[in-house]
């Protein structure tokens, strides 16, 4: 992160702002920003989003997502289409078994005491590793733990627990800026739901562990206030990107271009159509770490084509154009989307997403915030059509099934009288016959890229599979992202 960017948090540096000769006015009514004696109304100074820890700015543009070599597996879901991406932050590696060591040792240090499920709910599962006709006992044992596997990346967790370590690295990286600012103090006496927690802040539900009172608050009522989103200081939330975020990241086509043209079509996240590194002084070593063939898990010894049999650490290979490493072989990924095979000719051509589950925050009946939950965290709620009664682009909560899996779209419709309750969906799982016909219902979820033990064919960015949100496997990890605000291009950009 970048050091001091942000002081104007310190106490200091912020009365020194407020109190300068001069007021910088409202463009629209004329009055004095900043000065206690209109009420206090603030304009803070902002120059950029801060980058956080171990993400690489992704720039946004359009391009074709879905198929660019033959389908050989005939799914036929991943129709080319046109879409635009919008800039985005991405981890630059996979993340690593010791990432997910200091992610479970905060678990453990904060709910052990009275909620050890918190801690067993995070653990990944390292039977995955098992397989009847093989010998992986040293990898259930080892991997996770060893410090030789420390660098290499985590496996054996599912989709949901990728999502809770995203969730818990927002509240980790804010509280260190707090902390850095001068505004928290190092408070590791946190316990159950006594701990940091990002919104739970903004909303004045986390009063421990402060430096200080707060910021000087120029409102004439009061004395100080919280840091605030408007402040620009805190990041956004870490999540998993979407489906074509990180096909667009893997495909780096910024190295690709000339003006707005695009040179050389790519089939993998480097240019060219081999496997193997053209580059006189690397030549004809390995790009990625994948599956050569049968019984080829990495070459000969002396000249071991990938240098590993399984994963292999996430600095390994080199990166692509948007400095992101291992987006081909190593580890699959998972992704934010749920799984259609249609998916491309349904989802928006912008910011291409299917899975939206809006929420509202539960308030109280005179509609302030409630009180948080037993782990620290605000309880949310799905939005129902009432709280929707005028709005014209979304009515329901759950949106997973619209235009594919919803009771208009439902080439079954004839059989129901009128739209069958949720009860009923599940159990008779409605359009897609769920278990009967079909392995897709709105649990199913995309992940990406080839893995150790795929072929060259799944390097491909395009190609695209699904596996339920629970399920865990030896050969599927993850990388965070994270929303750009403001400019697409960064610091310096326009």
């Amino acid at each position: 992160m970048r050091s001091n960017v942000f002081k104007i948090l310190t106490l200091a540096s912020l009365i020194a702002f407020v109190s300068s000769c001069g007021f910088e006015k409202s463009g629209i009514t004329g009055w004095d920003y900043n000065t206690e004696v209109n009420g206090g109304f603030q304009k803070m100074p902002f120059e950029e989003q801060e980058t956080g820890p171990n993400l690489v700015l992704i720039e946004g543009g359009t391009y074709t997502m879905g198929r660019v070599l033959d389908d050989v597996m005939y799914d036929w879901n991943t129709i080319p289409r046109r879409v635009t991406v919008s800039s985005f932050y991405m981890d630059e590696t996979e993340i690593s078994n010791f990432n997910w060591l200091e992610y479970l040792y905060w678990t453990i240090r904060v709910y052990s005491a009275d909620y050890p499920e918190v801690y067993k709910k995070a653990l990944p599962d390292t039977l995955v590793w098992r397989s009847k006709l093989g010998y992986n006992e040293p990898y259930v044992d080892y991997y996770l733990r060893h410090p030789a596997y420390r660098d290499y990346p985590v496996v054996g967790v599912n989709w949901l627990q990728c999502n809770d370590f995203c969730n818990w690295r927002t509240d980790r990286v804010n509280e260190y800026i707090l902390i850095r600012e001068g505004v928290l103090e190092h408070y590791v006496n946190q316990i159950n739901e006594d701990n940091f927690n990002t919104e739970a802040y903004f909303k004045g539900q986390y009063e421990s562990g402060k430096a200080i009172d707060g910021l000087p608050d120029l409102n004439p009522n009061r004395e100080f206030r919280n840091v605030k989103m408007e402040d620009g200081i805190l990041l956004p939330k870490y999540r998993l990107p979407t489906e074509a975020e990180w096909e667009y990241a893997a495909y780096a086509l910024v190295g690709n271009t000339i003006g707005e043209r695009i040179r050389e079509e790519k089939m993998w996240p480097w240019s060219g159509h081999a496997v193997r590194n053209p580059e006189e002084r690397y030549i004809g070593m390995m790009m990625a770490n994948y599956k050569r063939g049968r019984g080829d898990n990495m070459g000969i010894a002396g000249r071991l084509n990938d240098n590993a049999d399984v994963t292999a650490p996430v600095y390994s290979y080199w990166p692509n154009d948007f400095g992101l490493y291992n987006m081909a072989g190593n580890v699959s990924e998972w992704v934010m989307d749920v799984y259609r095979p249609l998916s491309n000719d349904d989802r928006d051509d912008f910011r291409a997403f299917r899975g939206s589950v809006y929420k509202t925050l539960e308030t109280d009946d005179e509609g302030y915030v409630a009180e948080k939950d037993s782990l620290g965290h605000l309880v949310y709620r799905d939005v129902t059509e009432a709280d929707n009664i005028d709005r014209r682009n979304y009515r329901s909560s759950d949106n997973i099934n619209f235009l594919d899996g919803d009771y208009e779209s439902s080439t079954n419709s004839a059989f129901w009288s009128e739209e069958p309750e949720d009860d009923e969906k599940l159990e008779s799982g409605y359009v897609y016959d769920y278990s009967l016909y079909s392995m897709i219902n709105d649990k199913a979820r995309v992940y990406k890229g080839a893995s150790w033990k795929d072929r060259a064919y799944y390097m491909n960015p395009g190609t695209r599979r699904f596996l339920d949100e629970k399920q865990r496997t030896d050969y599927i990890g993850f990388r965070c992202a994270m929303d750009r605000v403001g400019s697409p291009v960064g610091f310096g950009g326009q």
